[in-house]
């Protein structure tokens, strides 16, 4: 497969214990700890979600990476964009699967990093549903923003690092979290020139399209919406959602009529990169709190996907660039590796929709 469009698919390294989760969560956790405990919370609720192909791998086994790049290749998946855990003063987070790929030279596929800037909570990363603060990000200053580009900077020479224009790609999660962006963008750009880069190709995620203009004017390069939880604000009434809080129910919306809010045509300009959505269901880790796209299928899924592929293709190619969320989000109900639902059918939506972009 040919295509000249890209399609970069977020890629979580939560797939190994780490002695943090040990003592956050209880020994052995990872993120299959809440897939494998989810339960239906409403008739039809598609719950748990237990994987096929790959099963429930370890990333600290060089062959579960190989087989998941093998199985992105085949399907028409261009990189795999790790998120990337940097906390200030040093502390990272995860690393050891990326470190692993980048020493062993193996797999053999593209990837790039996105620094998922944020502090972690319970609520958001593990089996219950306190907001206490785990880990907290926070940004010391420009020391420790130079340790942090040479932590880096072995992936950015990586010969299979995603680039556009000859540039690495870094994906910032929460640009504006940065107190200074523009400072940080500036120097990390100077760093690359005088480390034999030819500089970095900087992607700010945001929810909100009329944020793109400001990012991009304090030095980003490309702007990757993400308007998933604007699909739930804007597609049930004020009324559903306000009972829906009040009875405590959990925050459905069928996945049919939430993809109309996923693309706009903001997506269609250059400095743009759309977000698409195979699916979503936050439950297995937040309970009756999480967001659930209800009804999600591949075929839906190809529809939607087939909209965003028209709308890059329309930009110069080096600009025919979409973002996955994700490879394998699996407690997020957010994925394209294989299920014992759908087997392949997510990816294979990707491959036949790309395949009638190299027969046009």
């Amino acid at each position: 497969m040919d295509s000249t469009v890209k399609v970069i698919a977020f890629y979580l390294p939560q797939f190994h214990p780490i002695p943090e989760n040990d003592q956050w969560w209880g020994k052995g956790f990872t993120e299959w700890t809440n897939v494998a405990k989810a339960k239906p919370l409403y008739r039809g609720h598609y719950q748990p979600k237990i994987p096929a192909d790959l099963g429930f791998y370890d990333l600290r086994v060089p062959e579960s990476r190989i087989a998941q790049a093998n199985l992105a290749k085949e399907y028409g998946i261009s990189a795999f964009c790790y998120w990337h855990y940097w906390f200030g003063h040093g502390k990272r987070l995860l690393e050891r699967p990326i470190n692993e790929v980048i020493e062993s030279g193996t797999p053999d596929f593209p990837f790039c990093l996105g620094w998922a800037n944020s502090s972690w909570r319970g609520f958001d990363y593990g089996c219950n549903n306190e907001r206490n603060v785990l880990i907290e990000q926070v940004y010391p200053g420009e020391e420790d923003y130079t340790a942090h580009f040479l932590e880096v900077l072995r992936a950015f020479r990586d010969k299979r690092y995603f680039m556009i224009d000859g540039k690495p790609v870094f994906l910032v999660f929460q640009p504006y979290d940065l107190p200074d962006p523009g400072a940080f963008i500036g120097l990390w750009r100077r760093l690359a020139v005088e480390h034999g880069l030819k500089g970095i190709h900087f992607v700010a995620q945001t929810d909100d399209p009329d944020k793109i203009k400001g990012l991009v004017g304090i030095g980003f390069d490309s702007v990757n919406l993400n308007r998933l939880f604007n699909a739930y604000n804007r597609g049930l009434s004020r009324i559903t959602r306000s009972f829906i809080r009040k009875f405590h129910l959990v925050k459905k919306i069928y996945y049919s009529k939430a993809v109309r809010f996923f693309l706009g045509p903001e997506e269609a300009s250059p400095n743009c990169y759309p977000s698409v959505y195979p699916n979503w269901d936050h439950t297995a880790r937040s309970g009756k709190k999480g967001l659930v796209l209800h009804g999600s299928t591949p075929q839906l899924f190809a529809e939607y996907f087939r909209k965003a592929v028209r709308l890059v293709l329309q930009k110069p190619v080096s600009d025919r660039i979409i973002f996955v969320k994700s490879w394998n989000e699996w407690a997020e109900g957010n994925y394209l590796e294989p299920d014992m639902k759908f087997g392949t059918g997510y990816l294979e939506s990707i491959k036949n929709v790309l395949s009638e972009e190299d027969h046009s």
